[in-house]
């Protein structure tokens, strides 16, 4: 029976979080800068992946660019959330810029190939926020989690410029087959769309044109023009009790 280091999350997750602080805050860089190399090389070596001080100098050198490209998340956070009251509340206290800056870390390092980190650097921040971003996924600046809890971004998806999306939205896939591992499997979202909580777009083929609204509780298996509305029609009765009922 074959063993499996297991043991390497725990590993992974202090990784992730030294990772996370020292992008944001120059004095942990400076205290984790030498830990944040010796523990990537260390996991590298368990997971036997060559290369390793190659692949950590390639990902150290996104770094600037991944913060960079945060801040503008953040600034979109500020932008369309009104109960935020400062910027620093965004970086410090809110799961869905928390989330999205595990993604853009991992999506770094899946774009150099390395894949088993990733995954499990997502995961730790899944069973933190709730939220499920596969790093694979594709996401542009200015994206904008509200609430974010049951938020699902499948690996092939294309997410746009200046997007937000709300708790429970499933960007999946329509089929489930292993023999589709390397087709597009996941929708592709536009620049300025908005989707509401509970809606569900599944297909690689879809395209949710820029500037439309998703409703509540949608579903999707079909492509959306620019400019469009889409609604889930239901009817809601509201009227007096009657007596003995409460």
């Amino acid at each position: 029976m074959k063993s499996y280091n297991v043991c390497l999350k725990d590993t992974v997750k202090t990784f992730t979080k030294r990772l996370f602080y020292s992008l944001f805050d120059c004095e942990q860089e400076e205290v984790h800068g030498d830990y944040l190399e010796k523990t990537f090389l260390e996991i590298l070596s368990s997971l036997e992946i060559e290369n390793g001080e190659k692949l950590w100098e390639s990902f150290k050198a996104e770094l600037p660019e991944i913060r960079k490209t945060l801040d503008l998340d953040a600034i979109a956070f500020e932008n369309n959330d009104p109960a935020s009251h400062c910027l620093e509340e965004i970086y410090l206290a809110y799961p869905g810029f928390h989330a999205i800056s595990i993604y853009r870390l991992s999506h770094a390092l899946y774009k150099l190939g390395v894949y088993i980190l990733p995954r499990m650097m997502s995961e730790y921040i899944h069973g933190i926020t709730g939220i499920d971003i596969h790093p694979g996924a594709t996401i542009s600046d200015s994206f904008y989690i509200d609430h974010g809890t049951g938020i699902v971004i499948g690996e092939s998806s294309i997410i746009g410029k200046q997007v937000k999306i709300y708790q429970g939205v499933t960007l999946g896939g329509i089929q489930v087959a292993k023999s589709l591992a390397s087709t597009k499997r996941h929708p592709t979202i536009e620049d300025n769309v908005t989707i509401y909580a509970n809606a569900t777009i599944l297909g690689g083929d879809i395209v949710i044109g820029a500037n439309s609204t998703i409703g509540a509780n949608v579903w999707i298996t079909q492509s959306v023009p620019e400019d469009s509305l889409v609604t889930y029609q239901t009817e809601i009765k509201i009227r007096p009790k009657k007596n003995g009922i409460r």
